[in-house]
């Protein structure tokens, strides 16, 4: 993964965790690390970062931007080509990089907002792999998602 799609990933995963339903946008970014860590960064620095114009960040913005997302510094540059997270066997691991998935399939999915919002969902339940099992079951039963989804949706009123 590239350092830019690292970020957007973040800006994700801090949205949902200060309870936006959404990604933080680079400027939610800067004016929070601004208040929270009372450091500057540069809206246009950010894009340029994820953008990919900019491959590199200065040690200090990534000791910065490491401190605000509160991850390890060296999680902040490209993966090596050929790197594959797919070989982590520990379950917990597994478990994480499944919400990753489901929050990088709700951005990808950003324009459909049932789908992106189900998405998000699943990632913050915090068993999403029983979710999905469960969903695998309620599919195999003929009907049965059919009938959910109709008692499970809410009804629009009726206008007199």
């Amino acid at each position: 993964m590239k350092l830019g799609e690292k970020i957007r990933y973040l800006r994700e995963v801090e949205g949902a965790l200060r309870g936006f339903d959404r990604a933080m946008t680079q400027q939610e970014v800067v004016r929070a690390i601004k208040k929270d860590l009372r450091k500057p960064l540069s809206q246009s620095y950010l894009s340029q970062i994820e953008s990919g114009a900019r491959p590199h960040l200065t040690n200090t913005s990534r000791m910065l931007l490491a401190k605000f997302f509160k991850v390890h510094p060296g999680y902040l540059v490209d993966d090596p080509e050929g790197y594959a997270t797919e070989l982590i066997s520990d379950f917990g691991a597994v478990e994480d990089k499944l919400d990753f998935w489901l929050v990088d399939g709700a951005e990808r999915f950003r324009n459909d907002p049932d789908l992106r919002e189900s998405l998000l969902t699943l990632a913050k339940h915090p068993d999403s792999r029983r979710c999905l099992r469960l969903l695998e079951l309620i599919l195999e039963n003929p009907g049965l998602a059919d009938r959910l989804f109709e008692v499970l949706t809410p009804k629009p009123k009726e206008t007199p």
